[in-house]
């Protein structure tokens, strides 16, 4: 039996949603959605709003899941992330920053992977 995709991914977001709880963060929003895209979890610490992009692959014979994260994608969550901001004024005033984690065989987790200059 072959598992989904969406099955995969919701587990893979599980596990580094766990990494983050165990490291002292917070959930803010799980898969918020609008029509410019979708960010899988925004977590916050000490003023700081993290939004994490998880990736996973089975196998890294293609490249590692973080080498997955096209120029596109980053757009995307970017534009993602100001809409957030808009949405939710409470955390205008937080430092935010954009991390990657990438599964595999292993954790890896990537913080400040990209910025909003990388996409200006």
């Amino acid at each position: 039996m072959k598992i989904s995709t969406a099955t995969l991914g919701s587990a893979a977001e599980e596990k580094a949603l766990k990494h983050l709880l165990n490291r002292g963060y917070q959930l803010v929003s799980r898969n918020f959605r609008s029509r410019r895209g979708e960010i899988d979890l925004i977590v916050s610490k000490d003023k700081t709003l993290v939004f994490v992009e998880v990736r996973y692959r089975n196998d890294t014979y293609r490249g590692t899941p973080a080498e997955t994260v096209t120029y596109s994608k980053i757009g995307k969550i970017i534009r993602t992330a100001q809409f957030f901001l808009l949405k939710n004024p409470t955390f205008q005033e937080h430092d935010c920053r954009f991390d990657v984690i990438s599964i595999s065989d292993t954790l890896e987790w990537m913080k400040c992977e990209f910025t909003l200059d990388d996409y200006a």
